[in-house]
């Protein structure tokens, strides 16, 4: 706050934000103030916003069905609260005018908050992508609120591609060190909220932490989980090239995570009855020079702040968090023709349906028009397939947006295609549609705005179920073959692979999407019959479908031309005997 706020009551709410702060966890306390002064009421905000919800979800003097609806209670009342601009409970009172001033887009905490509710259920992981997965879906939207603050006051801490990969891991290191650290109290609650694959890595430990026995299994397993822990937050290249306020906090954020893994590993059997703290002189040690850095970095460092706001004066927030019931989606709009998809069975749709946008420079050419005009003309096509797809009920799509190899193309036709995606995602056209955008390809290359774009969307749209539509940008796939060879490479090194066992399943976990089921239908426009580096692991036994129109013409019907082909074809996938699909 660029000054304290009028309102006795809301000066009231920060200050109870701040105590709980400092109380509950000195750690985040320390790296607050790290930060300005007016930066610091609203992290506190968003750090008590996020740890009464996680209270609210962890009260075991309440049953869990009990806990669920308390949650969900909560969100619902920030829901309501956020266009008064006030709360009658004092933590979300700060947090509703933390995000009136600084602009926040609060509805991409929806799937944190909501999550928290689906926790009170309990939660198993059957492996460590189900376990990151949880884990960034919970952390990631709360850092990238904190992003957002110093976004608006003027110090963006922008991540380049090639470090967003190392930001999601440190972020990984930060919830392994928080389970380490509340293993005594997780167990009396009769949670471990480790993947079975690392508990699997040492027989009886499992059953030892449930029935809280230190042997040398679970020392082990305590070992290995530190060590692997340290490597995720040892995130050297993460802060290169960024403003070194934010890079000190980062820095000193590192170093915290150390002492308190430290003290982990030196609490023995004492680690499952009390959690472990650092001392006094090692938190002195660190943050003493951390201050004098972040000190002198800010002074040099002018900070745009909101203007203080009139006592009584609500601001609506640009976007309200969602309530936690499911939302209402609308459908596509119906073709103009009036023509509706075929009527073909669930059973027999292809579950993934991959797509060649090609022709668009030839479109454009045709008409004497600039190559980038087709790409324009593309992205129209674009909206008419999806529309397509989730009449028909498609649960995946993927388009070929822009290839590694596009980057060859001139300099003026690669900035137009560029600045359309920004465009189109910046739009989000399939906003009211119940469609998860995701994004794949390669770190480094992207503009960061588009890139943050991007995994805006993703995070926002992560909850939807009706479609799953991949956008493939400055993707490559012998480039994706090979960095999954690489994450397989580092593994083995680490042990934690035998190079002689490695199976199509353990390539299938280490892609960068694990999740992507194989391709069904892989269908090319433009008149050309070839798969150009598109997808070759997922497209192994694909049917393959050509059509000679260029994407600008494409419309849905095209797609359901597509389909309804691929119906009719025999799908042997290697067997002796065909498996028609009938109509």
């Amino acid at each position: 706050m660029s000054d304290a706020p009028a309102d006795p009551a809301l000066r009231a709410a920060y200050r109870l934000c701040r105590r709980r702060t400092k109380t509950q966890d000195p750690a985040e306390y320390a790296l607050i103030q790290l930060v300005p002064a007016p930066l610091r009421p609203a992290l506190h905000a968003l750090w008590a916003a996020a740890n009464a919800l996680d209270d609210l979800g962890d009260d075991r003097t309440a049953p869990a069905a009990e806990r669920a609806v308390r949650v969900e209670a909560w969100i619902t009342a920030l829901h309501r609260e956020l266009p008064t601009g006030t709360s009658p409970d004092p933590i979300r009172r700060a947090l509703v005018d933390t995000a009136a001033r600084w602009r926040l887009d609060l509805s991409e905490l929806h799937d944190a908050m909501t999550q928290v509710r689906d926790d009170t259920e309990g939660r198993r992981f059957t492996d460590w992508a189900q376990w990151r997965a949880w884990g960034r879906e919970n952390l990631l939207p709360w850092f990238s609120q904190v992003r957002s603050v110093f976004d608006r006051a003027g110090v963006p801490v922008a991540l380049r591609l090639d470090t967003r990969e190392a930001y999601e891991e440190f972020l990984d290191g930060v919830r392994l060190t928080d389970i380490l650290t509340d293993l005594s109290a997780d167990l009396a609650e009769g949670d471990l909220l480790l993947p079975e694959e690392a508990l699997g890595r040492h027989p009886g430990a499992a059953e030892d932490l449930v029935h809280r026995r230190w042997s040398p299994a679970v020392s082990a397993l305590v070992g290995e989980l530190t060590g692997l822990a340290r490597r995720w937050v040892a995130q050297e290249t993460l802060t290169r090239g960024m403003h070194p306020g934010p890079a000190t906090v980062l820095h000193t954020m590192a170093a915290l995570l150390g002492a308190q893994l430290d003290a982990v590993d030196a609490a023995g059997p004492s680690l499952l009855r009390t959690r472990p703290r650092p001392s006094l002189r090692t938190r002195a040690r660190i943050l003493a020079p951390a201050r004098t850095r972040a000190a002198l970095a800010w002074s040099l460092t002018p900070l745009s702040l909101p203007p203080a706001r009139p006592p009584d004066a609500p601001q609506p927030v640009p976007a309200p968090v969602r309530p936690a019931a499911a939302p209402a989606f609308r459908r596509p709009p119906p073709h103009p023709s009036g023509e509706r998809p075929p009527a073909i069975p669930a059973a027999h749709l292809p579950t993934h349906v991959a797509v060649i946008m090609d022709g668009n420079g030839r479109w454009a050419q045709q008409r004497g028009l600039p190559r980038h005009e087709g790409h324009r003309a593309g992205a129209h096509a674009v909206r008419e397939v999806v529309h397509g797809a989730l009449e028909m009920g498609l649960r995946h799509l993927t388009l070929y947006t822009f290839s590694t190899e596009n980057w060859s193309r001139d300099r003026e036709e690669v900035d137009a295609i560029l600045g359309l995606l920004r465009d189109e995602v910046a739009e989000n056209p399939f906003r009211d549609l119940d469609v998860h955008l995701r994004w794949h390809g390669r770190a480094g290359r992207l503009p960061p705005d588009l890139a943050d774009l991007l995994h805006l969307r993703e995070r926002t749209t992560r909850g939807r179920t009706g479609l799953t539509l991949t956008m493939c940008i400055d993707y490559g796939g012998r480039d994706e073959i090979t960095r999954t060879a690489a994450a397989l490479a580092r593994r083995a090194r680490a042990g934690q692979l035998d190079p002689d066992r490695i199976t199509d399943e353990d390539f299938a976990r280490h892609l960068p999407h694990p999740d992507m089921p194989d391709v069904d239908l892989l269908w090319r426009t433009g008149n050309e019959q070839r798969t150009s580096n598109f997808l070759p692991w997922h497209s192994a036994y694909a049917e393959l479908h050509f059509t000679p129109g260029l994407w600008p013409d494409t419309d849905r019907r095209d797609l359901w031309q597509a389909v309804t082909a691929y119906t009719g074809r025999q799908r042997r996938l290697g067997a002796e005997s065909p498996n028609p699909l009938p109509l």
